[in-house]
């Protein structure tokens, strides 16, 4: 096989250079707000967090009693590593979130060989080990997007059972189908190797529960593999639904499908679907403040993130909605709200879809912080980058001229705010164009068009010369 790596920077190296996760920090605790400063003015205490009403869905193939809120493992804690070389998963506290989640009934845990720079497995499993196996079930994908022989996808498969230390899977995925060229890499990745009949063996033998995959992308290859569903019969599949996605998804990104279709098609084969992105990536939680406000107005004791996880919950056909809660007060917010569902009527869909209406007005980049980009051969952080100038979008805070009313506060939150957020040896500034990050990217963008449009934008707001 052609070694497709080779002029990749090694793991070792990117760790030294960037560490892991630190676009995490930088979406959540910094931008142009000041740190620690909420977006979001939802409840936060503990004391009014349920106990014992969790909402469940039950699998219609194999009568799992799913929790509706699923943790999804690719945004765990992180603390600077001791050896001063980059930052490493903070266990203790995963430990905690795991242990507070199982507690207020969350049992569906999400996660992938090449989640947290590859180590989320391992803290998953570390965690949930400490519990009976009964009490949880253990997602986690064939991540063989780079390297997808025979031998290395195998290689991938026994290394998962070690890292989670189990002896079975409940839920098994093939992780992004439909990325890089569509339905040519698929067939590379699970057809011409072999590595689908050999699941569906396992999934025989027990050692799967249940078989399904996650799709970002190229509409050909989801309607595909669905046309083969009953051959293969679908356990589960995961699809990206919000309210934005819902019709709004080719106006963000033209690869996008409209999350309407996605979840249609699989509700007219009996497959249960699980939401990935109900946030996207954070995005329906930091919304414009005139979008805060107007959410706010209606329902003002809920936080912003819950009417993004009610929609998800309120159709049927979601057995679980995945959330990347890195700290408590996430995890805490999205166990309130499933406990237990509360439904959207008809007039709430309405409401929400007006809001789309809104938001998708708002020139954001459509990143989901996935990290899939990452690492970049010349240590830039895209994802902090982007994330801070869709965050900017959202707070007013991006100006097109000095004739702007707020242009010398929004230039300088910006400013200040991206030295913050990416160190200046890792800004767009330092990108050269090279596209290795585009291929990756499950949202379809094009990476280096969008880093050069920002850097420059600043290089235009240093110089006062919008």
């Amino acid at each position: 096989m052609e070694n497709k790596n080779k002029n990749k920077i090694n793991r070792r190296d990117f760790i030294k250079i960037v560490g892991i996760s630190t676009a995490t920090f930088s979406g959540m605790m910094y931008g142009c707000k000041p740190r620690g400063e909420s977006d979001d003015k939802g409840p936060t205490t503990a004391a009014n967090v349920p106990t014992g009403e969790m909402t469940y869905r039950t699998s219609p193939t194999t009568g799992d009693k799913v929790s509706i809120l699923g943790y999804g493992c690719m945004r765990w804690p992180t603390l600077p590593s001791p050896a001063g070389d980059g930052n490493v998963i903070d266990q203790d506290a995963v430990n905690k979130l795991v242990d507070y989640a199982i507690a207020h009934g969350v049992n569906y845990f999400d996660t992938a060989p090449v989640y947290v720079q590859g180590w989320s497995e391992r803290s998953t499993g570390n965690a949930l080990k400490r519990h009976p196996r009964d009490k949880f079930f253990v997602a986690t994908k064939m991540s063989n997007m780079r390297a997808y022989s025979r031998e290395e996808s195998l290689a991938m498969y026994h290394k998962s059972f070690r890292e989670l230390q189990v002896d079975y899977i409940d839920y098994y995925l093939l992780h992004s189908v439909g990325g890089g060229d569509g339905m040519g890499l698929l067939k590379k990745r699970f057809f011409d190797n072999g590595m689908l009949d050999f699941l569906m063996e396992e999934r025989k033998a027990g050692r799967i529960r249940n078989l399904g995959f996650s799709y970002h992308g190229d509409i050909k290859v989801f309607d595909y593999l669905l046309s083969i569903h009953d051959k293969v019969k679908w356990d589960f599949v995961q699809i990206q639904m919000n309210y934005l996605d819902w019709h709004h998804a080719k106006e963000i990104n033209k690869s996008n499908t409209n999350a309407e279709y996605l979840y249609g098609e699989l509700q007219k084969r009996g497959i249960p679907a699980i939401i990935m992105e109900p946030l996207l990536g954070g995005r329906l939680s930091n919304v414009p403040d005139h979008v805060m406000a107007h959410l706010k107005q209606r329902e003002p004791d809920n936080s912003v993130a819950s009417w993004a996880f009610r929609f998800a919950g309120t159709y049927p056909g979601v057995l679980t909605v995945l959330s990347g809660m890195t700290y408590m007060e996430h995890l805490q917010d999205n166990i309130r709200t499933y406990s237990p569902l509360k439904p959207l009527t008809q007039e709430d869909l309405d409401f929400l879809e007006g809001t789309a209406d809104l938001i998708v007005q708002y020139p954001t980049v459509p990143c989901n912080d996935c990290k899939y980009c990452m690492p970049c051969p010349y240590g830039i952080d895209i994802p902090a980058i982007l994330v801070h100038y869709n965050k900017c979008v959202n707070e007013g805070n991006v100006s097109n001229t000095q004739g702007d009313e707020n242009y010398k506060e929004a230039r300088r939150a910006f400013l200040v705010g991206y030295d913050r957020s990416v160190p200046k040896l890792r800004q767009a500034s330092h990108c050269i164009g090279c596209n290795q990050c585009s291929p990756e990217c499950p949202q379809g963008i094009d990476i280096p068009k969008e880093l050069h449009k920002i850097d420059e934008y600043v290089e235009k707001l240093k110089q006062g010369t919008l």
